[in-house]
């Protein structure tokens, strides 16, 4: 497969107003879109209706504009969401029926980043192939016809959106369960759940004590949500909340805080969710919970005492999707926080696990504490270093070497990886084994050889 050049793991992401973060990038692409689903759809639409949603960062007014004018030019119409996490957009992609979705944000990133995700009608990010396919058409626009009169097409905004998602998202939640008596923290990292997340546990009853959502364009993320959960744990012991529950940017992974104001691990939220589900018979013995390379070694090994098997795929949720379609599987996520309900959601949905995790609080009452203590990851560090290229890292020897040694030392209790981020220009270096102490010493060593080797 030919090298991307604007698409990384998660859809296009950079730094907003440079390349290829751009106004004429971003409205090239809603022209690339629109003509896609043109010529692959099922023909019972003449103008392909496609759904735009945002985060709160200030550059998302250019974007979200700059794509609705590329999709009018090619002949498309557009329906604009307004401010809704990731999972709501892939949702109402496909229960309105649209032909595509696009979700612009740059998730766990610093407000002057941003990024354009795409997803088909069916609500699922687009394989490698399609957006080599999109790349091609933005980068060689006479490939594409150039719409007049009659033909250009035409944008308008969606209300009663946060209805559609919040009802989708408490259908996940069993029916005998509920939040009431409940006290909660949420933050919402002055993102795209600010209005809809608070809305959501509301009216299940839930005493809701909210942080993070006053966005005013540059706050996103900023010493808050998912990434920086610690005000959330302070507000969880001071206000003796039953739960702390932490969004990203565009809402779509979850950071969960206990009763005792700690954080409990995204390795360790997959376990407790996969024992949920087997012992509420929707997982069997012998089925497959899907993670990626980052996986906690002790994740496995808690699945495995289940008697259920574990596949990891590459780093990125909409990979772990992917092979969850193709295997069947209904469960897989991220240490990030990033877990997929494939009975509920196409993509990662911090909501929907938040009220998972509710739901077994009620599901196992005092034993839940037990089950969590049971679950023992193994220690992992995961340390980046800044990279001026990204050449194949099986072609630097001294890096090579270094990997040999480690896994050497290491055994068969260990694991490391060394991979290059695919929205920024780090390699991150991830050591995993029974002994802290000598984790954080190798993981210190392949930093330094790889900053040697590729900062410069």
């Amino acid at each position: 497969m030919s090298q991307r050049k604007l698409f990384g793991t998660d859809g296009i992401r950079g730094k907003a107003n440079i390349y290829p973060m751009t106004s004429e990038i971003a409205t090239a692409l809603g022209r690339a879109v629109t003509h896609y689903f043109q010529t692959h759809g099922d023909g019972k639409r003449k103008k392909p209706l496609i759904i735009v949603g945002k985060d709160t960062r200030l550059s998302c007014y250019m974007l979200e504009h700059a794509f609705a004018a590329g999709v009018c030019s090619q002949g498309g119409s557009v329906i604009l969401t307004g401010p809704l996490p990731t999972p709501g957009v892939a949702f109402v992609t496909k229960s309105m029926r649209a032909d595509a979705g696009v979700m612009i944000s740059a998730s766990h990133n610093s407000f002057d980043d941003n990024g354009i995700k795409i997803f088909d009608a069916s609500g699922h990010k687009l394989p490698d192939e399609v957006e080599l396919e999109l790349e091609n058409l933005v980068l060689t626009p006479d490939l594409m016809p150039v719409m007049v009169g009659p033909k250009l097409g035409n944008a308008k905004r969606l209300k009663e959106v946060f209805g559609r998602y919040i009802v989708h998202a408490k259908s996940a939640l069993r029916g005998d369960f509920d939040l009431d008596g409940m006290r909660i923290v949420l933050d919402c990292a002055n993102g795209a759940g600010y209005k809809v997340a608070p809305m959501m546990f509301d009216e299940l009853g839930a005493e809701v004590m909210t942080l993070g959502v006053n966005p005013n364009g540059e706050n996103i993320n900023l010493n808050c949500g998912s990434l920086h959960p610690e005000g959330a744990a302070e507000s969880v012991t001071k206000f003796r909340a039953d739960l702390g529950i932490c969004l990203d940017g565009d809402g779509d992974r979850v950071t969960v805080i206990n009763h005792d104001g700690k954080v409990i691990h995204g390795d360790v939220l997959i376990g407790l969710f996969a024992k949920l589900l087997l012992d509420q018979g929707s997982l069997k013995k012998g089925d497959t919970v899907v993670g990626t390379v980052m996986s906690n070694l002790g994740l496995e090994v808690y699945l495995r005492e289940l008697g259920l098997k574990f596949h990891r795929t590459k780093v990125g949720d909409r990979y772990i999707m992917e092979h969850m379609k193709e295997s069947g599987a209904i469960l897989g996520g991220e240490p990030s926080g990033h877990i997929i309900f494939k009975e509920f959601a196409t993509t990662g949905d911090g909501c929907l696990a938040a009220l998972k995790m509710v739901e077994a609080m009620k599901f196992y009452g005092e034993e839940l504490q037990n089950i969590l203590a049971q679950i023992q990851l193994y220690p992992q560090v995961t340390k980046n270093a800044i990279v001026n290229k990204k050449v194949p890292l099986d072609t630097i020897e001294p890096i090579q070497a270094l990997l040999k040694k480690v896994d050497v030392e290491l055994g068969d209790k260990g694991r490391v990886l060394v991979r290059y981020s695919g929205t920024e220009p780090l390699a991150r270096v991830m050591v995993e084994g029974e002994r802290f102490e000598q984790v954080d010493r190798l993981c210190d060593e392949l930093v330094d050889v790889v900053s040697r080797e590729l900062g410069q």
